[in-house]
C-alpha cells in the first residue's frame, strides 16, 4: 500500500490533508479539540473492560458494530486531546467495510504530523487506538470477535 493520503479511504484522506495544512503544533491541538467536541456521546454501559484500549495513559473505550457490511465505531476518552484522536479515527473509518479498514496502513499517522506534535505516550496511544479499531474490523472480516489483549 502506498504511504500517501491518496491510498487512504476518502474521509481519512481529507482528515490527513486537513492536519498537513496545520504547520504548527498549536493548530494541530486546536484541530484535535474541534474533533473532540464533535464526537457523539458514548453510553456508559459500553465503557467496559472489553472495550477499553490498553496501552493508553488516558481512559479510552472503542466499540464497533457491523451493519449491512459496514463497520460503525463509537468511542470516548477522559482526555480531550485523546478524545479528538478517537473522533478523527471514527470519522475517518466509519462506514467502511472491514476489508477496507484492515488495509489501512498506520503510515498516515506520521503523514499527519501528529507524531511530532504529540507526546510519545499520546502518539503511542493513538497508534494503539488505531490498532484496536483494525482488530475489531478484522474480527468482523473473519466472522469472529477479537478481544483486546491486556
Amino acid at each position: 500500500m502506498l504511504s500517501t493520503s491518496t491510498s487512504l479511504p476518502d474521509a481519512l484522506a481529507k482528515i490527513v490533508d486537513r492536519f498537513k495544512r496545520r504547520t504548527n503544533p498549536k493548530q494541530r491541538y486546536e484541530q484535535l479539540l474541534w474533533y473532540a467536541k464533535r464526537l457523539k456521546d458514548m453510553s456508559e454501559v459500553d465503557k467496559t473492560p472489553e472495550n477499553k484500549v490498553s496501552g493508553c495513559v488516558s481512559q479510552v473505550f472503542i466499540t464497533a458494530n457491523l451493519e449491512d457490511g459496514k463497520v460503525w465505531y463509537q468511542g470516548d476518552s477522559d482526555a480531550q486531546l485523546v478524545k479528538g484522536l478517537v473522533a478523527l479515527l471514527i470519522e475517518g473509518l466509519n462506514g467502511l467495510t472491514p476489508e477496507e479498514i484492515v488495509q489501512v496502513s498506520p503510515d498516515f499517522i506520521q503523514e499527519m504530523g501528529l507524531n511530532v506534535s504529540l507526546t510519545p505516550s499520546r502518539a503511542n496511544g493513538f497508534y494503539n487506538i488505531f490498532q484496536i479499531m483494525k482488530k475489531k474490523a478484522l474480527g468482523f472480516q473473519l466472522g469472529t470477535s477479537i478481544e483486546p489483549l491486556n
